[in-house]
């Protein structure tokens, strides 16, 4: 009996009581995206008068056509890169599945899930932040000044003489808030405030305080020109004093250190600009006109980081890292309208997505409770314990995740829940009892050499768990790299496959032993019964290798042929408007309609890919519909509606343009990522196996890519976000079938000494064909589900994940395994002039 049994149930007890509190009561603690509940709507106006100013100011020789000529480009070029930063502030602030696209006129739309009134107010501070960081050093006189200043009584406008709080007892400045309240403190008064007393080539500032509970500020004169820009800062993190209270670190690139070290070097008492060593010299940190903190310059500092104190929240801290490491806005931004907006989705959307997923879990239990019979029972009561612990898992996914990524303070929090989402929880619990598969498959293995109950879990858990552990530890090392280097969903997938993963791996290793402990101890049972679907085989498949590989090689080359010739014609034919961009149609109405008649309308009609969404105004409390399609569909999407629901009696407000969620920079990051992915996967399977099998690993894969995304298309389907979601899903999937048969195949290669690899590979093949059969045959089931009953909403989701599978389990046997029989064969006559065996 286990000693540690009651130490494993108590930890488990603790673990979902915790998981649970992070989700009930589900209505207030589980946050819904933008398609199920909806949010707040920012539309974000690039300032084309500061550009404007910019390019002159820089450029005095252009004439009035130059100028304008330049403007054009230099805005497009701040709306792209605003865009993007304000996707990176978004996602730091914890938010996941934001909805970002441009839209003409300079604009750039910001959608966000839920948000309360605080919420919504720091998410628009946040995002109309210019986060323009500079470094300046003070006046070599500032303490004589200052001292004058207080001699004299002069103080600047809405600010008095007083001393400050504790021992020092040293004069300061204190603001009177009736005069210079909260809303007053502009950048018209900074711009006042600068020029009070303040000698030629300098600015008057102050830096705020807090000490003993009370405000107060102390006065530094700037220089304007500064030594540094916050550009050089590649990372921004949160630390605590010895008091408690936060403030910034700030980590700089490599060209940044060289200058930071230059400036504290030569500033410091006896340096190149400071030769006298009593000498106090003093560098102001000002973000967007605001100094934070000027600390005396004691040292030269090499180490390439510093700090910014101030009067800090852990909130404001928090946002002031979020902002330093999005980068600083390439021009000023000011939210002009801000609107909440209905979910995307009609009711029969959900309801059907919903009602697919639960019947996806029905059948998957069911099947292992029929097939497997009692082991099926215990893993299905682990599959339990899987979903309970999934939020879990989750949340201290994403906190690892985030300290290697310098969001040291952000929120971390549960993901929010899509449709999409909804059907991952599907195939999360197709894919959570593949484990379990394995495991049952070797205990099978175990009992047909005789053993009890007892010794064949002992071996099948002991033999199953390496190929458990390389199989997930494979697809764990793409996560993480997808959630390190990626943005956006990429990175919002990387932690969900990750906790996914280590979760099962919990549930399915551990839980299901203890409960089979209680099963050995407490019963009689003499051995796991189970059905058989797939009995021994002793089939050739590595000789049918270039049959195989030739019918691969046509699929690929014929679907993609198709797709490039249909996205010639027009790339709006072959990727969604989440890729392309297309037409907005804003409508005001006298009869609100449900959303899925306005969708069942727009689909009679030829326009099946519509994106349609209610909108009130903030302040107005006025209502609209928007409908968003491809390019060209505005004047079909009026008369549709006109004619189809006249009850409603639409009218058209605009007809806009908008650009894609996906951007070209967002996409090339994340082809990137997936890129930085495979070259982790080749360096792990290499050190795990050998260099050919990762080879064999990485062809299957871009095989079972290839081949999704050319029957897809061959389908008549367009790309879009869901879409990318499904490929990233199948990378993950088919390389665990992979490393299932490489496993058999190392075990059998050291079983087997005296046998030619291409037989230990057929026989590899055959033993574990079974068991790859079956951990697809799960997932399969939860994906028809989804297809069938799932709804327009996740067909696409399903139908190409459906596509991935099977692909999936072809490749394992037909495109992995020969790959890599080959690559061994010329690696070994590379180095010793002899074929492999």
């Amino acid at each position: 009996m286990d000693k540690h049994a009651l130490w494993k149930w108590l930890v488990l007890i603790a673990l979902t009581a915790w998981s649970l509190a992070l989700v009930v009561p589900l209505r207030n603690k589980v946050k819904l995206g933008l398609d199920l509940k909806g949010g707040t709507s920012f539309t974000v106006q690039i300032n084309a008068i500061e550009i404007e100013k910019q390019i002159r100011e820089e450029n005095k020789e252009l004439t009035d056509a130059q100028v304008h000529s330049r403007l054009d480009s230099a805005v497009a070029h701040a709306q792209a890169q605003g865009l993007e930063i304000i996707r990176n502030r978004v996602d730091a602030l914890g938010v996941a599945e934001p909805l970002i696209y441009p839209e003409k006129n300079n604009r750039i739309i910001v959608q966000i899930p839920g948000l309360k009134e605080a919420d919504r107010d720091r998410a628009a501070k946040l995002i109309q932040s210019a986060a323009f960081l500079v470094f300046s050093i003070v006046h070599e006189d500032n303490d004589k000044l200052t001292s004058a200043l207080f001699e004299k009584g002069l103080a600047p406008e809405g600010f008095s003489i007083g001393i400050a709080p504790g021992a020092s007892r040293r004069e300061v400045y204190r603001r009177d808030l009736r005069k210079v309240p909260a809303e007053a403190f502009d950048a018209a008064f900074r711009s006042r405030l600068e020029r009070f007393q303040a000698p030629p080539g300098y600015r008057f500032m102050l830096a705020e305080r807090q000490e003993e509970g009370q405000k107060y500020y102390e006065a530094y004169f700037v220089k304007q020109r500064y030594e540094l820009r916050g550009d050089t800062v590649k990372n921004a993190g949160i630390e605590y004093d010895q008091l408690g209270r936060p403030y910034v670190t700030l980590k700089f690139d490599s060209k940044g250190a060289r200058k930071f070290a230059r400036i504290t070097a030569d500033y410091a008492p006896g340096g190149a600009k400071n030769p006298n060593p009593e000498g106090r010299r003093y560098l102001a940190i000002i973000m967007d006109d605001k100094l934070y903190s000027a600390p005396f310059i004691r040292t030269a500092i090499y180490g390439g980081e510093a700090i910014i104190e101030g009067n800090f929240t852990l909130k404001d801290a928090q946002d002031l890292s979020i902002v330093l490491r999005a980068g600083s806005m390439p021009a000023p931004v000011e939210i002009i309208e801000s609107r909440t907006v209905d979910p995307s989705l009609g009711r029969d959307s959900i309801e059907s997505g919903t009602r697919a997923t639960i019947y996806a879990c029905i059948l998957v239990v069911a099947f292992m409770t029929v097939y497997y019979l009692v082991g099926g029972l215990v893993a299905n009561v682990a599959l339990l314990f899987n979903m309970l612990l999934l939020p879990l898992g989750m949340m201290i996914t994403a906190g690892v995740m985030g300290l290697f990524t310098g969001a040291t303070g952000v929120q971390i929090g549960l993901p929010v829940l899509t449709l999409p989402g909804i059907a991952g929880i599907a195939l999360t619990v197709g894919m959570a009892v593949d484990a379990n598969v394995l495991i049952f498959e070797r205990i099978r293995e175990e009992q047909r050499l005789g053993k009890r109950l007892s010794p064949a879990l002992e071996a099948g858990y002991t033999k199953a768990f390496i190929t458990i552990l390389d199989s997930n530890l494979t697809t764990v090392m793409v996560a993480v790299i997808l959630f390190l280097l990626g943005s956006g969903a990429v990175r919002g997938f990387g932690i969900t496959l990750t906790a996914g993963i280590m979760v099962s791996m919990y549930t399915a290793l551990m839980v299901t032993r203890m409960i089979f402990n209680i099963i050995v101890t407490r019963t009689a049972l003499p051995q796991l019964k189970m059905l058989t679907l797939i009995k021994p085989t002793n089939i050739n498949f590595i000789g049918w290798r270039k049959l195989a590989i030739a019918i691969s090689l046509g699929v690929i080359i014929l679907s993609w042929g198709y797709m490039v010739e249909r996205g010639r014609k027009s790339m709006s034919n072959l990727l969604s408007t989440d890729f392309t961009g297309g037409a907005a149609v804003t409508f005001q109405f006298a009869q609100k309609q449900p959303v899925e008649r306005i969708r069942d309308a727009l689909a009679a009609g030829g326009i099946s890919d519509a994106q349609i969404q209610y909108q009130k105004e903030l302040d107005k409390g006025v209502e609209y519909l928007q409908v968003r399609a491809a390019y060209g569909a505005g004047d079909k999407i009026k008369e549709i509606l006109s004619t189809q629901l006249p009850a409603a009696d639409f009218k058209v407000l605009s007809l806009d343009t908008v650009g894609p969620q996906i951007g070209r920079e967002m996409t090339t990051k994340a082809l990137k990522t997936l890129l930085y992915a495979f070259i982790g996967m080749i360096i792990y399977i290499a050190w795990r196996f050998e260099f050919s099998f990762a080879i064999g690993a990485i062809m299957a894969l871009l095989h079972d890519v290839l081949v999704s995304m050319g029957l897809f298309c061959l389908a008549g389907r367009q790309f879009g976000m869901t879409t990318i979601a499904a490929l990233l899903t199948i990378v993950g999937f088919s390389v665990n079938d992979t490393i299932v048969i490489y496993d058999r195949i190392r075990e059998n290669m050291r079983k087997y000494p005296d046998k030619n690899l291409l037989e230990v590979c057929n026989l590899s093949v055959n033993e574990t064909l079974g068991r790859t059969i079956l951990t697809s045959l799960t997932v399969l089931l939860a994906v028809l589900m989804l297809l069938i009953f799932g709804g327009g909403a996740i067909n696409d989701f399903a139908f190409i994940f459906l596509v991935g599978i099977i692909t999936g389990t072809y490749s394992t046997v037909y495109i992995a395994t020969p790959v890599m029989l080959f690559m061994r064969r010329l690696l070994k006559k590379s180095s010793t002039g002899t074929p492999g065996r």
